[in-house]
């Protein structure tokens, strides 16, 4: 494993930089520098643009549109656009589309892939209901097969962008009798259909990004299911691997860091705590980077992550809070009087300070949440402490 970049990929990364300097547009730069909120459109406009320069899915094969790049390319492309405030690319998007790769029919892929990177379908993950989170095992969405379609029935929560998706990539439970994970089935649901209802949950920092998403007596054709019957336990954790591999987030901290600093140069400069703070938390930080590094070349060699993705997981969410609070400290008593309203686009009103000290606060909230996505940080640790620790 080599810690440090080789010539051909620091003259990608070169590359990369230039892209996001010059396509990046100023008004979706300025959105990310100054924490005003995202639109779909924000999102659907970044995607599109890194689309026509023929980087479409940075982790897909190129036989299904991608840029075929290796996991090194795809570390260096996150990071730089995260370091150039450039939106973040929707997670959802490296989660559906591996699983219609490994597990999809040829029609699936079809009708699917080739409209998942620019957004032309916007997905979003039907996991988590009020009392199968962690436990994912436990979930009751019953999805029962009548003739050519199942009929859905329960309720999915924490739905990030349920109210912008087209389509939910979606557990149910289609047999009820044995071993809770073995009658699982992993099904793709048109969110037009009749029966499903999104209703908002208003986050810490006052954004809805979160839903409810009820399904009542909801049709799903027997074709929207992937991989077999009852063994959709198996397709969820692949794309679990991949989300919390995907969660280790070398690219959002370094951006967070620049933030950090930021405040630091402006609030509490003579602060010697904070320089020391600054100083723990970059060591850290490169401590974690080279871990990503060694996880990736395990990739490269064809090595399914395994037990590492949970570490990592852990590493990057504890990291993110971390610097997250470091930040509002940084802000000091600056970050107190937070103006929801100064996160709006076209918001004109004077502040304190300025829009980044205004949100540090704000930020500080929302980031206790990346603890508990993708996997809480109690069952990531069992999870390493059976297969690595045999516990």
């Amino acid at each position: 494993m080599e810690l440090f970049e080789n010539t051909a990929e620091q003259a990608f990364r070169n590359e990369v930089r230039r892209f996001v300097d010059t396509k990046l547009p100023a008004d979706l730069r300025d959105k990310v520098m100054n924490f005003v909120r995202y639109e779909k459109e924000d999102f659907q406009r970044w995607h599109r643009i890194i689309a026509a320069r023929g980087w479409a899915g940075p982790n897909w094969p190129k036989e299904y549109g991608g840029a075929g790049w290796n996991a090194i390319q795809r570390k260096i492309f996150d990071e730089e656009c995260f370091l150039g405030f450039a939106p973040r690319l929707i997670p959802h998007v490296n989660m559906i589309c591996p699983v219609l790769q490994r597990y999809g029919t040829q029609e699936q892929k079809k009708r699917f892939l080739h409209r998942i990177w620019p957004l032309e379908d916007w997905w979003c993950q039907g996991y988590s209901e009020p009392g199968a989170g962690s436990d994912l095992a436990s979930l009751k969405t019953r999805a029962e097969r009548k003739g050519d379609r199942y009929i859905v029935n329960g309720q999915k929560i924490w739905t990030t962008w349920a109210h912008w998706a087209d389509w939910m990539f979606c557990l149910a439970r289609t047999r009820f009798e044995g071993r809770p994970q073995a009658g699982i089935s992993f099904l793709l649901i048109d969110m037009k259909s009749p029966g499903v209802t999104v209703r908002p949950i208003i986050s810490l920092d006052g954004v809805h990004d979160l839903n409810e998403v009820f399904l009542d007596n909801v049709e799903v054709p027997l074709e929207n299911l992937v991989g077999a019957e009852h063994e959709g336990w198996t397709v969820a954790k692949f794309l679990l691997g991949h989300e919390r591999t995907d969660l280790a987030g070398v690219g959002v901290a370094k951006r967070f860091m620049r933030f950090a600093k930021q405040l630091t140069r402006t609030v509490r400069k003579h602060d010697p705590l904070m320089r020391h703070r600054l100083a723990t938390l970059e060591i850290d930080l490169l401590a974690h980077e080279w871990t990503v590094m060694r996880v990736l070349s395990s990739d490269e060699a064809g090595r399914d992550p395994g037990p590492a993705a949970s570490t990592l997981k852990i590493s990057s969410t504890e990291l993110q809070q971390d610097i997250a609070e470091l930040m509002m400290e940084g802000a000091g008593p600056c970050a107190v009087p937070y103006v929801d309203a100064a996160r709006e686009r076209g918001w004109a009103g004077s502040l304190p300070r300025d829009k980044v000290t205004n949100a540090a606060s704000a930020n500080f909230l929302d980031w206790r949440k990346v603890t508990i996505f993708g996997g809480t940080t109690e069952v990531q640790k069992n999870i390493v402490a059976k297969s690595v620790l045999g516990l």
